[in-house]
């Protein structure tokens, strides 16, 4: 979808009282929604555009983002070869309790049955909790309270 007309439906939500859009095209798919100021863009779903790749002359050195997520990536393999890890089922917010103050749902050492709550994760300021898909005992839990995590992402580690 061209940004000239993505920029037209912005300002078109923006200016009147539609609170979503979403539009599908041969290209793709955009859903636009009004936040509490400005408009959010996420889009759904978007089919791969043809380009030209130039060639690259030569590679820069590493990052330090770079190589802070490769690292994350291989403590994420160390931790599955050691137990069964529950992987985010989506993009979002992870929190360890239901409410600020309450106690977590799931401790380092905690006995899990399958299909307890072990986690909440908030995606579009909706609550979801996540269910341990395995018995055992947890021996690693691998995300902050409060901290964002993707699709895919290793939570926490049952055995």
């Amino acid at each position: 979808m061209d940004l000239r007309k993505l920029k037209t439906l912005i300002d078109l939500v923006s200016e009147s009282n539609v609170s979503e859009l979403e539009i599908t095209e041969a290209e793709g798919k955009v859903r636009i929604v009004k936040g509490g100021g400005a408009p959010m863009m996420a889009p759904v779903a978007v089919a791969p555009v043809a380009m030209a790749a130039a060639p690259v002359a030569e590679r820069p050195a590493v990052s330090a983002a770079e190589a802070a997520a490769s690292s994350a990536a291989a403590a994420e393999a160390a931790a599955e070869a050691a137990g069964h890890a529950v992987k985010s089922p989506m993009v979002g917010t992870f929190y360890r309790s239901a409410s600020p103050g309450a106690k977590p749902f799931v401790e380092v050492g905690s006995v899990v049955k399958e299909g307890q709550t072990i986690c909440i994760i908030e995606a579009m300021k909706i609550l979801n909790e996540i269910e341990a898909d395995k018995s055992g005992t947890v021996t690693r839990i691998l995300c902050e309270n409060g901290q964002a995590v993707e699709y895919g992402q290793t939570l926490l580690v049952i055995e």
